[in-house]
């Protein structure tokens, strides 16, 4: 038998062999009810669209079999680990045939046969069976790997209420801890059994069984804590009205509280109809994070990679998170073969933004309202009634302003008492002039023009500068001048002077030092800049003044820069992203560096197939050793950093979130990014 790619030609052939599988299955169990599978041509066209369809293939050529792989080079990749629902070998649906010797005896041989067949399948494997173990019945999870009968995991809590009658049949084996002795092997039938993979340390695994999930206290709380980073669920779980997402909320859920994997494997059409319906609602979560969901009544199978490396980064990263203690449980090893695997799951090229606008909507919403109340208290607490801004016309400023107008509106405080001051310069095109004009005209905002070319020219003579030389002392000079006019017009006018600087920048340290980079509250400190968009859109479409919102669109339409060299032709001639890179990219490495830990060229395997079509390798990985360079080099601005208020998961206080020692070398994270080939 010879492992092939499908062709286009082969997809007919490789559906009817899966109706006839089904129909096999039907004569094995003695029962012609068992339906075909509801899958389609189209379903199988699409399958091999994404590069996931093998055929196998005897001496002759003819097609006996296909599997579902990814195929990467000359590398197929299989599945790992896979998981059939609960009590899979008879169907959940028996009732008191669970009495039949015959049945369960015909149980023990599929389950034999399953072990005999699978042998060649790189996989640690989940199948359902019911099991007879000193004189009770057990409903059970059996671990088979290469041929091998690993473990029975035994469901623990048994329901018997509404259209659940387990306990008629079947025992609870919470309290069993014991060996079934099969052929010459004595084998672990316990509930706390965590099947640890030999070759690769964090692939952990336990198992519970349907009603499990649902109790207060699930199995899984202990297999976690155990050092279980995935959690298996076997379930034959009915369909209701309103059922499914429930369903999926106690997955995630799960997923979530125990920082693991959790693959949900239930029933579906093969079940007997007499009075429930099973609509096969498989589901793949992540810590708190969907990854895939099977549409209910079409037994589908689904697919996903779960990275058991984060999961075990994100334990020892939380304090709270127990210690890894196995006292309670039996560590049952097996083995597959360690391989890099192509990647299906998807990564958000914008992480900080969600990208349901209904969702958008509420986060801005709530982002806004975090900022303001953070602002609130600390005028509040100094008995300040009155607020500076330095308003350019940027994205930036234009943030800072419309969380000010919120927070003067939550105090009560007339508009009036908010002083922004446009300082032009140099760079200073008459697009931002206008539209910081226009934007303090629309809030209501008291607006002060200072103009700084001369104290800055003035400067310029009394440290020797050439002022035909554009270089850093050129434009720091006047981001300089800026916070010092700021700082003492503030003193003047007893007034919280509010920065305006994002989290992006402070991450790439694309600010002055005693600056822009200062000032004494920072709203917008842990906002990074793909998300400041989205916050000003929000405000524009949702403001109800049209001439406000007129201006937020030209302003979110203007070109990032910080306007510290000669315009061009009357336009902006400096442009923030080409100096330092797109901010859609900067904003990914920050986040999957921070908040999911990882590494660089993990960061830039995800974002080659994220921005695929968008930017080339050679780009990705250019930008990517900037920002490493940048993170490390600029701490120092960091770790003075004014106050500001914490918005989301990611953020950058010395306070707080990032305790970076400003000298920390980049030598092994830039090591790792030399080694990368494009």
């Amino acid at each position: 038998m010879r492992i092939l790619k499908a062709q286009p030609e082969d997809l007919g052939v490789i559906l009817a062999l899966q109706y006839r599988a089904y129909r096999s299955e039907a004569r094995l169990l003695n029962d012609d009810k068992i339906p075909p599978l509801m899958q389609t041509l189209g379903d199988v066209e699409k399958e091999y669209r994404e590069g996931i369809v093998l055929k196998a293939v005897d001496e002759v050529g003819v097609i006996i079999g296909s599997v579902r792989a990814r195929e990467e080079g000359d590398t197929l990749h299989i599945g790992k680990l896979m998981v059939l629902p609960e009590l899979c070998i008879t169907g959940y649906t028996c009732q008191d045939l669970f009495l039949q010797r015959r049945l369960l005896d015909s149980a023990w041989e599929s389950l034999l046969t399953i072990a005999e067949e699978t042998a060649d399948v790189d996989a640690l494997i989940f199948v359902g069976l019911p099991m007879r173990m000193n004189g009770k019945l057990y409903n059970v999870a059996a671990a088979l790997n290469h041929g091998n009968i690993l473990g029975f995991v035994p469901k623990t809590h048994i329901p018997n209420y509404n259209e659940f009658y387990e306990q008629r049949h079947f025992a609870s084996g919470a309290d069993v801890w014991t060996d079934v002795t099969v052929g010459e092997e004595s084998i672990p039938f316990a509930s706390n059994l965590i099947f640890s993979c030999e070759g690769l340390p964090e692939l952990t695994v336990g198992a519970e069984i349907c009603e499990d999930l649902w109790v207060p206290l699930p199995p899984s709380v202990n297999l976690a804590q155990g050092g279980a980073h995935i959690i298996v669920n076997l379930s034959a779980s009915d369909e209701m009205v309103g059922k499914d997402s429930y369903r999926r909320d106690l997955v995630k859920g799960q997923s979530a509280r125990l920082v693991c994997g959790y693959i949900y494997a239930t029933a579906g059409e093969g079940e007997s109809s007499q009075d429930l319906v099973f609509g096969g609602q498989n589901l793949i979560a992540e810590n708190g994070t969907m990854l895939a969901e099977a549409k209910r009544f079409q037994n589908t199978v689904i697919y996903g990679e779960i990275d058991v490396q984060r999961l075990a980064d994100e334990r020892r990263r939380l304090s709270t998170y127990p210690a890894s203690d196995d006292a309670d449980c039996q560590i049952v090893p097996f083995d597959v073969e360690v391989e890099e695997t192509f990647l299906t799951r998807k990564f958000a090229p914008y992480p900080f933004v969600p990208s349901v606008k209904e969702e958008r909507d509420m986060r801005c919403e709530e982002i806004l309202n975090i900022q303001a109340m953070g602002l609130k208290k600390r005028m509040s607490h100094i008995h300040c009634q009155k607020a500076m801004v330095g308003l350019s016309g940027g994205l930036d400023s234009t943030l800072a302003l419309l969380v000010i107008a919120r927070t003067f509106q939550l105090m009560g405080l007339p508009s009036e008492n908010i002083r922004c001051i446009t300082m032009p310069c140099f760079g200073t095109t008459d697009r931002t002039y206008q539209n910081a004009c226009k934007l303090s005209q629309c809030l209501g905002a008291a607006l002060t023009e200072v103009n700084i070319k001369e104290a800055v020219n003035i400067h310029f003579r009394d440290i020797g500068h050439d002022d035909s030389v554009h270089d850093v002392t050129y434009e720091n000079c006047q981001a300089r001048e800026r916070t010092q006019i700021l700082m003492d017009m503030a003193n003047q006018e007893g007034a919280l002077l509010v920065g305006t600087g994002d989290l992006s920048e402070l991450a790439l340290g694309w600010a002055t030092y005693n600056g822009d980079h200062m000032s004494m509250y920072g709203v917008n400190a842990s906002v990074p800049k793909t998300l400041v968009r989205h916050l000003v859109r929000y405000y524009a479409d949702t403001c109800g003044e049209k001439e406000l919102e007129e201006v937020l669109l030209d302003i979110l339409d203007t070109p990032v820069s910080p306007e510290l060299l000669p315009p061009k032709d009357g336009k902006i001639a400096q442009k923030t992203e080409d100096l330092v890179g797109p901010y859609e990219l900067h904003d990914f490495y920050l986040y999957y560096m921070l908040r999911a830990g990882f590494e660089p060229d993990k960061i830039y395997r995800i974002a080659c197939r994220t921005f695929e079509g968008t930017y080339d390798k050679a780009t990705i990985l250019k930008w990517l050793k900037i920002f490493y360079r940048r993170f490390f080099a600029q701490q120092f601005k960091r770790s003075c950093l004014p106050d500001g208020p914490k918005v989301g998961s990611v953020a950058l206080s010395p306070r707080g979130d990032l305790r970076m020692p400003s000298d920390a070398s980049a030598a092994v994270w830039m090591e790792a990014l030399e080694k990368l080939e494009v």
